[in-house]
């Protein structure tokens, strides 16, 4: 059973980081302006995590290489706490997965309308 659930995590984590961020990224975009939040915003977030001018990443880039090649990953990152799908993403071991649950959690921090400030520690 056990093994079963670890090939389950396993295969979603592949699946994520193989995902183009043209897939991705208009997923987040939907999820921000959903809560009255803008593109400049996000991009302004994924610019402080990962160092990317949004306006020339590749969105044909898996998402794992996206996150694995980040031009400069901002070293306040570490700040970022809290749970991400009931995970704390503190205590992420992969170092591409915490990664990519820190944007998750700084988006889900913009979507609840925390000022952009804030959000950028």
């Amino acid at each position: 059973m056990v093994e079963s659930g670890m090939r389950r995590d396993t295969m979603a984590r592949q699946s994520i980081f193989d995902m183009k961020v043209s897939k991705i990224y208009p997923l987040l975009l939907q999820k921000v302006e959903r809560k009255g939040r803008s593109k400049e915003e996000l991009d302004a977030t994924i610019e402080w995590l990962t160092g990317y001018d949004m306006k020339q990443v590749d969105q044909d880039m898996t998402y794992g290489d996206f996150f694995s090649h980040a031009p400069a990953m901002n070293p306040r990152a570490e700040l970022i706490k809290g749970k991400v799908c009931g995970v704390q993403v503190e205590n992420i071991e992969d170092p591409i997965m915490q990664k990519i649950r820190w944007l998750d959690k700084l988006v889900d921090e913009l979507s609840k309308g925390k000022p952009l400030d804030k959000v950028l520690r």
